[in-house]
């Protein structure tokens, strides 16, 4: 038999051996909880999240971010415990965040493998300038259900009524307060029947005839025009990029979807 205070030495000299192991690993860990490890990585993460948010990053949040995470730990622990992952409910929700995590991650791969170049942005800028014109237009408008309605405005608009009166009857309630102000806009921000009669009048001068839309009809009043004052590139550079994503993300799809077998 071992003499007692011979395995009290034993002891003591393996846990001193053991003590670089463990501080490595609480070095690597926020916190174990039930021999399961939390990495401080997750604390950097969430924490990193936060900030972005605008939450200063502090020992006090760093602090508070460990405990939530420790609560985490614990509520997984006991629904694993329960069976609860086993569940069908579960094991949908469970794969349609899986779905996500990998939907993302594609996206992510894709887009930097296949970048948005800078001649990209410039091309797609230049284009969306020529589409919107050299020009401005600040109208006004009337718009109600019916022809005759329309016709009666004119009507007294032609008498010496007031257009910004007569707005008031309109139905677009965003403008008819503001004496159907629609503030300045490219003729391409209006539906076709509609920019095509603005562009045709002089300043000052209303439609004559009805202009029927999808949305009705309306009198229309051309109050000034001004050369177009484009927003510089780097203004609208995160926009564009955004929509050029887009583009090259429905592009991967349908390259996928042209090659899969869908029954």
């Amino acid at each position: 038999m071992s003499h007692p205070s011979l395995s009290l030495r034993l002891a003591k000299l393996a846990a001193v051996a053991l003590l670089p192991i463990a501080s490595a690993a609480f070095a690597q860990n926020a916190a174990v909880v039930n021999n399961k490890p939390i990495p401080k990585q997750k604390v950097d993460d969430f924490v990193a999240a936060l900030a972005a948010q605008g939450r200063p990053d502090t020992p006090e949040l760093r602090a508070a971010v460990r405990e939530e995470l420790i609560a985490r730990e614990l509520f997984v622990q006991e629904a694993e415990k329960k069976g609860l992952t086993r569940t069908a409910d579960v094991q949908r929700q469970l794969d349609n965040v899986r779905q996500d995590i990998l939907i993302r991650a594609l996206i992510r791969d894709h887009l930097k493998a296949n970048p948005i170049k800078d001649d990209e942005i410039k091309a797609e800028y230049d284009k969306i300038r020529a589409q919107a014109g050299d020009k401005e237009y600040h109208a006004r408008h009337i718009l109600v259900e019916k022809e005759d309605e329309a016709k009666d405005i004119i009507a007294q608009l032609k008498k010496g009524a007031k257009f910004e009166e007569l707005a008031k009857k309109s139905k677009d309630t965003g403008s008819a307060q503001s004496g159907g102000d629609l503030d300045w806009n490219t003729p391409q921000t209006f539906v076709k029947e509609f920019s095509d009669a603005m562009v045709k009048l002089e300043k000052g001068k209303f439609t004559e005839t009805p202009v029927k839309t999808q949305f009705g009809y309306h009198v229309i009043r051309l109050d000034d025009v001004r050369e177009a004052k484009a927003p510089p590139l780097e203004q609208v550079r995160p926009q564009i990029q955004q929509e050029l994503e887009r583009h090259r993300v429905q592009a991967l799809q349908q390259s996928l979807r042209a090659k899969a077998k869908i029954q």
